[in-house]
């Protein structure tokens, strides 16, 4: 038991330097604008770069793959509540693949 103990606090350690250090050294260094702004922009590109595959095979059918994605998409933009992105873009799926 101890064993484990040892290894976890090992791991979280291993784990935790490489997050410490460059935040203790590089936190005076200033940013020019576009840096800034491009890394902002980082967390939604890659977030997108997981999603997207997913939706393109979450069915057999891309035509209502797309449709699910689509209408996902549209509530997120009127800024539904996360709930009501995820049950539109199941009934999208479901109300496509029932018509087709």
């Amino acid at each position: 038991m101890i064993s484990l103990f040892l290894l976890v606090l090992a791991m979280a350690f291993v784990t935790y330097i490489p997050r410490l250090v460059p935040l203790l050294w590089l936190r005076d260094i200033k940013l020019p604008p576009f840096l800034k702004r491009f890394l902002l922009f980082t967390p939604y590109a890659v977030l997108a770069s997981l999603i997207f595959p997913g939706i393109l095979q979450a069915t057999n059918s891309l035509t209502s793959a797309l449709a699910g994605g689509g209408v996902a998409a549209a509530l997120a933009l009127l800024r539904a509540n996360l709930m009501l992105v995820v049950i539109g873009g199941i009934a999208g799926v479901y109300l496509v693949d029932a018509l087709l």
